[in-house]
């Protein structure tokens, strides 16, 4: 027994202990019967918000008007590290307004509280004490089924939570399971309203679908609902992008990217994720033919622009922009690494976010001529070289150059790269000849 479930576990003793029903909800269950470690584990409880309060020590808010209440209890094993339990009152919802949350909520039963939830692998409960399943949905039959069915009228569900459809989409991917086609038919339909839903919620789902697994299987869910046409239409126009089959024998620049992505492990970050997933979202702007020559100039300044802006409109981080864009403007580069004088490769070596280049440039090559040569090159580059061979202290600095009489200004930085470079060359290796090196080439 995990950590997590052990503390988990002590929630629901407290909460039977006094009087009320407590089990495990949702997802634990349903990964727990899969043989998956869960990565939460929610409580649901007869006990009222204001109850929960009182049992635990430390509790925070996280919805009290819907019954939703974070305990994070001193006596629980990993107080310092653990995220709040979330411990649920059951209840029955009232009318959804926004697509998002209910307008109110009735405290209720368990079997109310069942039939609220999304989908039927998602709505069973299980009590750890008696070591009894509880499904009131038919969560169990859909499981060994592999069925994404949502509970009672899916038109109803996906009215409800707009982020239920990507969620779906997510569920299917992720376990390899098909969806129902009633599920699929409200999907499509309801697939416009995604946009009623906040950019950060959205985006947070996307990040799920391509990092926790089966990435190019949720492209596909996407593409197939209508999903990607609307939160992504960049990648929709990849599609019938022809590519040159000398280089590219996979075909589109959007078969060669799924190809690249459903390479993605389980677990990857999202930066990877999106720097396979938009390395070329840039080509079909740039995509020229002259003659019978069929080009792409610019499209990995233009894709890192493009991919940053996406990411923007998606509410990732500023840093997750950046590194992407990064990702996206240099997944080429490495195929100079061979050809590189050596302080220009030690650069590229020491830049920040390069072993994640190296990641997306292995999938972009093998999504494509599968030729690894200077992938290698660079592997072995990195596993020869010390840090300190890759990027040794500097030899001189600015105070150096004032100190032969050099006025400080943007002549500095271009004389003290070029001293750098001839250091990662090998050409200069103390001090006293970098010195000798400026007074012979520059003039004060």
């Amino acid at each position: 027994m995990s950590d997590r479930e052990k503390e988990a576990l002590f929630i629901v003793r407290r909460l039977v202990d006094s009087g009320f029903r407590a089990v495990f909800a949702g997802g634990c269950v349903r990964d727990r019967i899969l043989g998956v470690e869960p990565k939460d584990y929610d409580i649901a409880t007869d006990a009222r918000p204001e109850v929960v309060q009182k049992m635990f020590d430390r509790t925070v808010a996280l919805g009290a008007k819907f019954g939703v209440i974070g305990v994070m209890d001193p006596m629980l094993i990993k107080v310092a590290t653990f995220k709040p339990y979330e411990v649920t009152t059951f209840r029955a919802d009232a009318e959804y307004t926004d697509g998002r949350r209910p307008s109110s909520v009735r405290f209720g039963t368990i079997e109310e509280d069942a039939i609220r939830r999304d989908f039927t692998v998602n709505g069973m409960f299980y009590d750890p004490i008696a070591d009894r399943l509880i499904d009131l949905v038919g969560g169990m039959r859909d499981l060994r089924a592999g069925i994404i069915r949502a509970i009672g009228n899916p038109y109803d569900r996906f009215e409800e939570d707009h982020l239920r459809i990507l969620r779906a989409a997510r569920f299917a991917a992720r376990l390899d399971f098909t969806i129902e086609p009633a599920t699929w038919a409200a999907m499509k339909r309801a697939a416009p309203t995604i946009v009623d839903i906040a950019a950060e919620r959205i985006g947070e789902e996307i990040v799920m679908m391509m990092t926790e697994g089966a990435p190019a299987r949720a492209m596909d869910l996407m593409m197939d609902s209508g999903l990607m046409q609307i939160l992504l239409p960049e990648v929709v126009r990849m599609r019938g992008c022809a590519q040159p089959e000398n280089f590219h024998p996979e075909g589109d620049v959007y078969t060669h990217t799924r190809i690249g992505v459903a390479m993605l492990p389980a677990g990857c970050t999202e930066t990877v994720a999106f720097g396979i997933l938009l390395h070329d979202i840039a080509k079909p702007k740039c995509r020229a033919v002259v003659g019978d020559k069929v080009t792409f100039y610019g499209h990995t300044d233009d894709g890192a622009v493009m991919a940053a802006n996406m990411l923007a409109r998606l509410k990732r981080s500023r840093a997750v922009q950046e590194r992407v864009g990064y990702l996206v403007k240099n997944h080429l580069k490495l195929c100079m690494a061979p050809r590189m004088r050596p302080s220009t490769l030690k650069r590229m070596l020491a830049e920040d976010g390069f072993d994640e280049l190296m990641d997306v440039a292995f999938m972009d090559a093998m999504a494509s001529s599968s030729y690894l040569g200077y992938w290698h090159f660079c592997r072995n580059a990195m596993t020869t070289m010390t840090p300190a061979e890759i990027r040794p202290p500097r030899l001189i600095g600015g105070e150096d150059l004032k100190q032969l009489g050099f006025t400080p200004g943007p002549r500095f930085k271009e004389i003290l790269k070029d001293v750098e470079d001839h250091q990662l060359d090998g050409a200069l290796e103390t001090r006293e000849a970098a010195l000798e090196y400026v007074r012979a080439h520059y003039a004060a």
